[in-house]
């Protein structure tokens, strides 16, 4: 194609698609209708998969909920079929296992449906410094934060494309656009994730699979046990969020198919500011907002809650 043309081309397309976010920011997207999609949700037995599932739950979805946890996985099914006539289907999985994931999800292909909404959540955080993580903590924050989306959207994607309809849903972190001190083998593991979901939502739009929806979402610290004892320097700027507030957001960022969120807003400011800023300029921006220290007090989950998923798992 001639350069001119093309480069006239590309303008005129980024300035229409500019004022169209304009728009869309004064005039909100109509919101989709979720009644009857099979959603699936992994780490759904607590925190913000629970959340996740009552609000979808609340829209007339069926329920398809993952977790380790089995006795957390049930009680959110209890809780989810609470409100009302909602159909619910509870799997105990190991997402950091493909054979395991790929069997669970040809049982919910037998036994419920092809899922359509698919969002991939479960997470793990150990939240010490490398050289005190151990191997096998480094390999199970990459198998359940990134690796598994891999065979969660192989296993659900086929029948999505075949159909032109679905939407992928991909819980990344802040931590997965920025570095954070003592969060090395989780930050860089939900780096994966966010490219991974980006790549595959380039992937889909250039096969004209404009129909399989994505959204990619990148909150900081939840107040859930997994950030236990994470702090904040200046809550105005980065606060600790509340469970429900995220949970509300995505789930409008998913009826209003929006690729990205970012909560709260400061994080599209301090994006940006990364890429123009020196090292040791973006080193003092974190040191003032305590980014520095967020996790010197940090406890995580309980010994004993860990311990009771572990001898769950292995009993069954």
């Amino acid at each position: 194609m001639n350069p001119v043309a093309d480069t006239v081309i590309f303008f005129g397309k980024f300035l229409y698609y500019f004022l169209e976010s304009l728009v869309f920011k004064v005039i909100p997207k109509k919101k989709k209708d979720v009644s009857g999609e099979i959603v699936l949700i992994t780490g759904a037995g607590s925190g913000l998969g629970r959340l996740l599932a009552m609000h979808f739950a609340s829209h007339g979805a069926t329920l398809v909920l993952w977790d380790i946890n089995q006795e957390g996985n049930m009680e959110t099914c209890r809780l989810v079929k609470q409100k009302g006539d909602v159909k619910v289907f509870a799997y105990t999985c190991d997402c950091s296992k493909r054979t395991e994931v790929y069997r669970v999800a040809d049982q919910v292909r037998e036994e419920v449906g092809d899922v359509t909404i698919l969002v991939n959540n479960a997470g793990v955080v150990t939240g010490k410094s490398l050289l005190n993580t151990p191997d096998h903590l480094v390999e199970k924050s990459f198998l359940v934060n990134a690796i598994c989306h891999f065979w969660t959207c192989k296993a659900f994607l086929p029948a999505m494309i075949k159909a032109n309809h679905g939407h992928l849903v991909c819980i990344s972190s802040t931590a997965g656009l920025v570095g954070i001190n003592g969060l090395s083998d989780y930050s860089s593991s939900k780096f994966a994730a966010f490219g991974f979901a980006e790549s595959l939502f380039l992937e889909l739009t250039m096969a004209k699979k404009t129909k399989i929806k994505s959204t990619i979402v990148c909150p900081y610290f939840i107040k859930t046990g997994m950030f236990e004892g994470c702090t904040t320097k200046y809550p105005l700027l980065l606060p600790l969020l509340e469970q429900e507030f995220v949970a509300q957001k995505i789930f409008n960022a998913i009826l209003e198919d929006q690729v990205y969120l970012l909560i709260p807003k400061f994080i599209y400011f301090a994006l940006l500011l990364k890429q123009i800023i020196s090292p040791k300029m973006m080193i003092a921006l974190c040191e003032y907002l305590g980014v520095d220290s967020c996790m010197a007090s940090f406890t995580g989950r309980s010994k004993a809650e860990e311990l009771q998923i572990e001898t769950e798992r292995k009993e069954q």
